[in-house]
């Protein structure tokens, strides 16, 4: 794609970055055929290629962004399944990100929209806001009928049934591995995940600690960003990307784990974020160091056997098979600890959480999730297993099947408990 920005446009790395995206787009259209927005509105400007168009128009203008373009870009997932369909390597992640900090230093959105936004950035990243929330949306929810805004609701239907106690695991911390000490690695706890579902870190802590890891808590580290990442606020969002990056360069791991996928993907590219920033060399050393905690375990010995015979669903977060290109290692591990592992017709396409896009986009979201279900459900499973709690979160409001991390199962199934979800 040819493009004409400025000699001193280019002087921003940003921009400069956009532009290096942007002509190694070839307009061919084969990320239509995997965008899930696409597929639901059928509108060539809720496309990759269509976004791509407003979004050169956006910045080669040097204008701040309009209510048209905005629309549009609000309307993406971040799913990124089309950087896995794109022949010509075209990043769209990069820029994406850039379009919307551009926005959101740009224009100025309706009252409500800024409200809505404000109040999800102060309190999600938060897990003890979080949990707050959640206590309050689940004593408001016999009064949803009475809420006119779609969004509002949506926030309401975002409480589980049951919200968990704080678990004291998920304190700073170290927990000593189970005999000889093979690995040291510092585990992220994340923010969401801490409010909805502390099982999933207790789980990966005990499977770690058994196959020879000593895991920690790091002190000072929390939400990876991702949330404010993806509202375009990038000085909050490297706020707390610079508190990890400090938090886990102050010791010496082997690895740094992470059992949210969404959260993986960015940690992943805090050597991207930071390239011009005195922290980059850390930042790169940290990315470098990220791995999912399926990525870990396939490279230690998992000697596991399915408690009792279960056919599971396995449900690929985006995040893990289109931003970490991450796709075969939590299935193979199923498999071999002797689970039936089936998957639903057109993997690809997102569930429609996208971190806080459930709440922003509810109506698309919905039919996103509709869809994913009716796939899952196809293949009659006894449980769902995912690997990032949004997905878990979403997938679960709509069904009666049981929905638990992949790492819940890999736990039970070398001698931890049964999964609460299962009963």
């Amino acid at each position: 794609m040819q493009t004409s920005f400025t000699e001193e446009q280019l002087q921003d790395p940003a921009t400069a970055r956009a532009n290096e995206i942007l002509r190694s787009c070839v307009h061919c259209g084969f990320c239509t055929a995997t965008c899930p927005t696409y597929q639901v509105l059928g509108d060539e400007l809720d496309s990759p290629r269509g976004r791509i168009y407003l979004i050169k128009d956006m910045l080669e203008n040097d204008r701040p962004a309009d209510a048209r373009t905005v629309k549009h870009i609000d309307r993406c997932l971040s799913c990124l399944a089309c950087m896995t369909t794109c022949p010509s390597g075209v990043h769209y992640m990069h820029l994406v990100d850039h379009a919307r900090t551009h926005i959101e230093n740009t224009y100025k959105r309706p009252l409500f929209e800024r409200v809505l936004r404000n109040t999800l950035a102060m309190i999600l990243p938060y897990p003890g806001r979080f949990r707050l929330a959640l206590l309050a949306a689940k004593i408001a929810r016999p009064f949803r009928s009475l809420v006119p805004e779609a969004r509002l609701r949506a926030m309401l239907d975002m409480a589980p049934r049951r919200v968990p106690t704080v678990s004291r695991n998920d304190d700073p911390q170290s927990f000593p591995a189970v005999g000889e000490r093979r690995m040291r690695v510092a585990l992220m706890t994340g923010c969401a995940q801490k409010a909805l579902n502390t099982d999933i870190n207790d789980a990966t802590i005990r499977l770690l600690t058994r196959l020879g890891c000593e895991v920690v808590v790091a002190e000072g580290a929390g939400c990876c960003g991702a949330l404010v990442h993806h509202m375009g606020r990038e000085t909050e969002s490297h706020r707390f990307a610079a508190a990890n990056i400090r938090a886990w360069t102050a010791g010496e791991f082997d690895a740094i784990v992470i059992n949210t996928s969404g959260c993986g993907t960015t940690v992943k590219d805090y050597g991207h974020m930071f390239r011009n920033d005195p922290l980059a060399k850390d930042a790169a050393a940290v990315s470098a160091k990220a791995l999912d905690v399926t990525e870990l375990l396939a490279k230690l010995d998992l000697s596991a056997k399915a408690p009792e015979p279960l056919r599971v669903a396995y449900h690929a977060a985006c995040s893990l098979q289109h931003g970490q290109k991450v796709r075969a290692a939590p299935k193979t591990l199923l498999k071999a600890a002797d689970f039936d592992v089936v998957e639903p017709k057109d993997p690809h396409l997102c569930c429609g959480s996208a971190g806080t896009y459930n709440l922003t986009q509810p109506e698309i979201s919905g039919e996103l999730k509709r869809r994913k279900i009716k796939t899952l459900e196809a293949r009659e499973p006894d449980v769902i297993a995912a690997g990032n709690i949004g997905c878990m979160m979403q997938i679960g409001s709509g069904t009666e099947v049981p929905v638990v991390h992949t790492v819940e199962l890999l736990d039970w199934a070398t001698g931890g408990p049964r999964p609460a979800a299962l009963g």
